[in-house]
């Protein structure tokens, strides 16, 4: 029976790390895994992890002190209201940390109509109930309307239920409609408990021990329209699946010289419909929090008009469902797409995306956000107290963290209110800043009118250069589009460099003009071309470019040979004049291995590479029964790739060169597998970083698998390789470059107007003029490169402390290995909340 929270027995055990803000993926949620050098015991903000297994007593850590076990908690899971990719993640999240801290975790099914209805409905789940789930869309236990559970009677209904299968804790996964409903059975629930001991349907005891309900909401909603997160689950996947079809509607439509209306999701939010149009160059948005002003048919036609004139051989204008014009009146692709056929006799086709936005499998993002989010779920409840009110999971800062259900609900309606009343800079400023940012950053790169001096080749005195570093990764393309595009706007000629700093030193370069960056936005790899060359291979013919070009501004996209280009550059302005100009370094690397930044452009395009073909590996191990994958990831020596993929394909192990690892870690993951594969789990999935260990090769590691599970599997190796570094980039990688390329260059255009000498000359030497423009708990920071420096470690090419380390314990815990996780999540008043979505 579900105990009140006094009553619940925690088994006490040593004194655990003390509590840590968490630190996780903005875009991307970090996760945890293992620490493999016992006895040592790392501090993470996520949690602290024993290697040697034998040695852990403690499970979990709340409030400075650790556990190893709860009893008396019986834990209900359900999703509810519209699907979302990444809601299995969550269940699987609340199942596998509800049994691993000792609770008893019930499915559900078919949301709050599988509550009312009791019976074949709610069923325990096991540990092996939730494999196999994590690459999958919707959601395995249904989700239903319901009726039933509006009315009084049926709420009733679904709480004798409850009471009968002893559960008194409800996580509850979906929108804002699914959490109010949670929030009212709560309020109601002492007077239902009441009425059915009096009309004798439960017992004195019974009603003594259900005598409170906990509840703790996770948001799933692909519109990402509730406010109090950054990110909702299933809103990054829904743009892939947004991303694929524009991309796919693009060469037809250039084909063909056709204008395409594409509508999207969003009937009351515009948030998918204004990613879309940054992540695709589209030529018109219509939002329905910043309606177009009167007039809106002319400067549409106008729009278009100057898009053709510029030789582009396609339009494409996004609609959201919910679009309306400044006096509320809808505004439909029918209506949009006559207007463009009437006036411009332009050969229009309309293609409206509906539920595949829903489908498919969910993005890497999606999986690492929804598992976070369901442990952490779990463990609110465990700290729940009677009177303790609703909570709702959410993504705030690059952290986790528990704000007031029903104040985020209000204010998410306070949205639509304000759309109903026509005040539309309201609604935009509840969706928080990072819509607005990304709505000024869409008017900045696609909508401005554009000045008839983006078309000039006429090399003016101050101009700015654009190169790629390091190896390839997507989003280079992207963020040069929007470098070359805000520096015209303003003025300023561009140089295409191309080859790196090679070419620079021998004048392989080119005055760019609108034109030419057409169409990157959608570019993997590097249209510039890129070397691994460092700048300090070539300073005089560098400089000699740079003064005989007139050159007073660098852009640096690239890896950790970038960020070390702008530092040997920085270092040589005592002898070299040419430098004391701005630079900045734009981090773009697939294995997030630059200091000074969270995270780097090409790394969540590689990762969803590498889940895509692990789910297919997972599928054909499946098939073949009994079969174990050794996956090698890149990443030097720095296990990013290979700690964020194992999560979010469901690996059991992850090797990395960060965390040194003997033969008897070896197997005892091969004993843990065996376990598995008995269980009926056929199917196994090691990450392995490239660097990991110079012995305990991919193929040593296979080969140790294959023979030690000799009539129990097989094992096979598949080493990716570069195709980590291909492909298309990812919705998350074309929107933050395009962001990280127009301040950058804004910054560098401010520098050179405050630093312009009376000669004309751009000269500057102070530090913070050499800076790396990186992303820290969500917040875009100049950080000098001097002062980076002593945060490298130059040996291994990664940054001395790696924020990420400190998430890797979930990872393990998944995939029931021991381990200790400690309580992430912070409680926030929510009238202090900054957050958004």
């Amino acid at each position: 029976m579900s105990a009140p929270m006094d009553d619940v027995v925690f088994s006490e055990g040593n004194p655990g790390p003390p509590q840590h803000p968490i630190g996780t993926h903005d875009v991307l949620m970090g996760l945890p895994a293992v620490a493999r050098n016992p006895p040592a015991r790392r501090h993470s903000s996520f949690g602290t992890l024993l290697r040697a297994e034998s040695q852990v007593t403690e499970k979990f850590v709340m409030h400075g002190k650790s556990y190893s076990a709860i009893h008396g908690k019986n834990i209900g899971v359900f999703t509810s209201g519209g699907d979302a990719q990444g809601m299995n993640a969550a269940v699987r999240a609340v199942v596998r940390m509800g049994i691993y801290v000792g609770a008893r975790v019930f499915y559900i099914k078919e949301g709050y109509q599988g509550m009312c209805d009791g019976g074949e409905y709610i069923v325990e789940a096991t540990w092996t109930s939730v494999s196999g789930i994590i690459e999958k869309g919707g959601t395995v236990i249904g989700s239903a309307r319901c009726k039933d559970f509006r009315e009084r009677p049926g709420r009733m209904k679904a709480a004798l239920n409850l009471i009968k299968h002893q559960i008194g804790n409800l996580v509850v996964i979906g929108g804002d409609g699914s959490l109010t409903g949670a929030d009212l059975f709560r309020r109601e629930w002492s007077e239902l408990v009441r009425d059915l001991k009096e009309t004798g349907q439960i017992n004195e005891h019974e009603a003594d021990v259900a005598s409170h309900l906990n509840i703790v909401g996770l948001v799933g909603s692909i519109d990402n329209d509730f406010c109090g997160t950054d990110m909702t689950i299933g809103a990054d996947s829904a743009l892939h699946r947004v991303m694929e079809a524009v991309d796919a509607i693009t060469t037809t439509a250039s084909s063909h010289q056709r204008s395409f209306v594409m509508e999207v999701m969003g009937r009351h939010c515009g948030y998918l419909a204004l990613i879309t149009a940054i992540i695709s160059a589209a030529d018109y948005v219509f939002l329905p929090e910043d309606p177009p002003d009167v007039g809106w048919e002319d400067a549409l036609c106008k729009r278009l008009l100057e898009v053709r004139k510029r030789g582009r051989r396609l339009c494409i204008v996004i609609v959201a469902e919910g679009a309306m014009d400044r006096l509320g009146n809808p505004i439909t692709s029918e209506d949009v797409k006559k207007l463009i056929t009437d006036r411009l006799n332009h050969d229009t086709r309309i293609t409206v995306l509906g539920h595949v936005q829903r489908g498919g499998h969910p993005s890497a993002f999606d999986r690492i956000l929804a598992t976070r989010m369901g442990a952490e779920a779990v463990m609110s409840l465990l700290d729940a107290k009677p009177d303790t009110q609703p909570y709702v999971i959410t993504l705030e800062c690059n952290q986790a963290v528990r704000l007031p259900l029903m104040h985020c609900v209000e204010k998410t309606r306070a949205v639509q209110q304000a759309l109903n009343d026509l005040n539309f800079e309201a609604a935009q400023k509840l969706r928080g800043r990072s819509f607005l940012s990304n709505l000024e950053i869409y008017r900045k790169i696609n909508h401005r009118k554009l000045p008839d001096s983006v078309h000039s080749l006429t090399p003016k005195r101050h101009a700015i250069g654009v190169l790629n570093v390091g190896a390839p990764a997507a989003g280079m393309n992207p963020c040069a589009r929007a470098a070359v595009r805000v520096a015209l706007f303003d003025g300023f000629p561009v140089y295409g460099i191309y080859e790196g700093f090679e070419g620079f030193a021998t004048g392989n370069m080119k005055l760019f003009n609108w034109t030419d960056v057409s169409g990157w936005v959608m570019e993997g790899g590097s249209k510039l071309g890129t070397k691994r060359t460092c700048a300090d291979t070539a300073y005089e013919a560098i400089a000699a470019q740079m003064r005989a070009n007139s050159i007073h501004g660098l852009l640096v996209i690239g890896g950790f040979e970038a960020y070390m280009s702008v530092l040997r550059l920085y270092e040589a302005r005592d002898k070299y004049p040419e430098f004391r100009v701005p630079i900045v370094c734009v981090p773009a690397t697939v294995s997030n291995n630059v200091p000074g930044t969270d995270f780097s452009l090409g790394a969540d395009t590689a990762l969803n590479a590498i889940i895509e073909i692990c789910d297919r590996l997972k599928q054909s191990a499946s098939a073949t029964r009994s079969r174990v994958f050794v996956v090698e990831t890149m990443g030097g020596y720095c296990g990013y790739l290979a700690t964020l993929s194992a999560l979010a394909a469901g690996a059991d192990a992850a090797y990395i060169p960060e965390e040194k690892f003997n033969i008897e870690d070896l197997k005892g993951d091969v004993y843990h597998l065996a376990g598995k594969i008995r269980k009926g789990v056929p199917r196994g999935l090691i990450m392995r970083n490239e660097s990991c260990s110079e012995n305990y090769t991919t193929d040593f590691i296979q080969k140790l698998y294959s023979e030690e599970g000799k009539g129990l599997f097989t094992a096979r190796q598949n080493v990716l390789g570069h195709m980590q570094q291909g492909g298309s980039p990812s919705p998350f990688d074309r929107n933050q470059a395009t962001k990280l390329g127009l301040q950058s260059t804004e910054w560098i255009i401010d520098q050179i107007n405050a630093n312009i000498r009376p000669d004309g000359q751009v000269e500057t030497t102070d530090p913070s003029s050499a800076v790396l423009l990186g992303m820290h708990k969500r917040v875009m920071a100049y950080r000098p490169v001097s002062e980076i420096r002593d945060m490298t470690d130059f040996k291994h090419r990664i940054p001395v402390h790696q924020w990420w380390m400190k998430l890797r314990p979930l990872l393990r815990i998944m995939a029931n290995h021991e381990g200790l996780y400690v309580m992430e999540g912070t409680d926030v008043d929510g009238s202090e909340s900054e957050s958004d979505n």
